[in-house]
């Protein structure tokens, strides 16, 4: 009888050690840091959030939760071992975005990171990098006018107006971009395209057009011929190819065989003397 007794005091303290062996080992795992990249995003960037977790129990899933403004989204965390990421996709100019990572472990534990906050930010568009830097004048549905960015950063073109003739033929949207050194073309003359320019377009007339920041300044200018009783009245030598600015962006407007339609212009063309320089 006493070592029955002795046999069951042996598997109680058996057990007890076990239970007090889980219950060391069992618990939430511990959320070490979040961070975000970019750190100041703009309306243009997607935000990475990256979270490093530590514990004894392997994570079973992590999952980002985010508002911004009225719009809430959770994202699955992709990842192994200590870190997981996820990417909030780029928001509007001004949103603030909050967001939290939760944490399930293996064994049901759950953690939640403190809140974090950030607010969407852009630059200011620097209007003076903005030209006009190639000019197409073939058939209507073909005509084109290029604007290249000289800077390195964004350039909203909403209410970026283009003059022809002296009057305004077309006038830039909300969410039209012309990136960091990169292209924006307006192709198609008298309504041909829905975002064309708005009057004709003649590669053997006299014309002007002015290109303007959304307060009125002049940013820059193509002249051809001169305006006598009316732009358009003088009639010029035919030019087939494109008047381009060689080198791109910042060269003088010279005539280009082929057209090069959100491309680099070529580095040289040819002079063109009616065009005032």
């Amino acid at each position: 009888m006493k070592k029955i007794q002795l046999a069951f005091m042996l598997l109680a303290v058996v057990l007890l050690a076990s239970c007090v062996k889980d219950n060391v080992y069992e618990g939430p795992s511990k959320i070490e840091a979040v961070t975000m990249s970019p750190e100041a995003p703009t309306s243009f960037d997607d935000v990475v959030i990256t979270v490093n977790v530590s514990g004894l129990q392997a994570v079973k899933t992590a999952t980002l939760n985010y508002k911004a403004d009225a719009k809430s989204a959770s994202l699955p965390m992709a990842g192994n071992g200590n870190t997981y990421t996820a990417t909030i996709p780029a928001q509007p100019d001004g949103t603030k975005v909050t967001y939290t990572v939760t944490i399930e472990n293996e064994v049901g534990y759950t953690t939640v990171s403190p809140e974090k906050e950030f607010t969407v930010g852009d630059k200011p568009s620097d209007f003076t990098k903005l030209v006009l830097n190639e000019l197409y004048g073939a058939a209507d549905a073909d005509k084109f006018i290029e604007l290249y960015n000289n800077g390195d950063d964004p350039i909203k073109l909403k209410d970026v107006v283009i003059k022809k003739d002296e009057e305004e033929s077309w006038r830039g949207l909300d969410g039209e971009v012309i990136m960091g050194h990169s292209f924006f073309t307006i192709v198609g003359a008298k309504g041909t395209t829905p975002r064309g320019f708005s009057s004709g377009f003649s590669s053997k007339k006299s014309v002007l057009v002015e290109l303007y920041d959304p307060n009125n300044n002049l940013l820059d200018k193509f002249q051809r011929g001169e305006k006598e009783d009316a732009w358009g009245n003088q009639s010029l030598a035919k030019v087939s190819g494109s008047w381009s600015r060689c080198p791109n962006g910042t060269g003088k407007f010279m005539i280009t065989d082929t057209p090069t339609l959100g491309e680099k212009n070529p580095d040289t063309g040819t002079e063109d003397p009616t065009v005032v320089q």
